[in-house]
This record gives structure tokens, C-alpha cells and sequence, in this order.
């Protein structure tokens, strides 16, 4: 999961990546995010292959983790764990 500021950086990156596929329509689609995908790469270990889906790693789109598996609830203000049905009070 991407911290505000690295997060920051990658949204950053995926937007230079949109204005080189504007330019070159002709290069392959995930070389225009390299820089996005390498970025991620190094941050976490993983080599993901699809900008998008970097874009859904923002710790800060999801609520505290869950006080029974330990798995983020799904938004800030959630009650219900989808993993283990844990009943959140807020």
C-alpha cells in the first residue's frame, strides 16, 4: 500500500504516462507508464504490469484494519469486514 506521499508520486507519474501515449500512439500502451511501473516495482517488491491497478493501492482510500483478521475495512466508515464478517462499532 502507497503512503500520501508516494502515492502523490505515482499520480504523478501515471499523468506523464497519459501525456507519452497522447505523443505515441504507436509505442505500446504500458511502456508509456514504465516510469509509474518501475517506481512501483521498487517500492514494493511486486512487478505489476497494469498502471491501473497501482492506482488502487492508496492506504488512504481504505478505513483501519479490521480488530479480528487484521485486513483493512473496505472505507473509513465501514462496520462490516467482508473478509471475516467482524462487526465494526464505531
Amino acid at each position: 500500500m502507497l503512503n500520501k506521499e508516494e502515492g502523490e508520486i505515482a499520480s504523478k507519474l501515471l499523468a506523464e504516462g497519459f501525456q507519452e501515449a497522447k505523443k505515441q500512439m504507436k509505442v505500446p500502451f504500458s511502456e508509456n507508464f514504465r516510469k509509474l511501473l518501475d517506481y512501483y516495482n521498487n517500492l514494493s517488491g511486486f512487478e505489476e504490469t497494469n498502471p491501473n491497478a497501482i492506482m488502487h493501492h492508496f492506504i488512504d482510500m481504505y478505513g483501519p484494519d479490521c480488530e479480528n483478521c487484521g485486513k483493512p475495512y473496505r472505507t473509513k466508515t465501514a462496520t462490516f469486514c467482508p473478509k471475516c464478517g467482524n462487526q465494526r462499532k464505531l
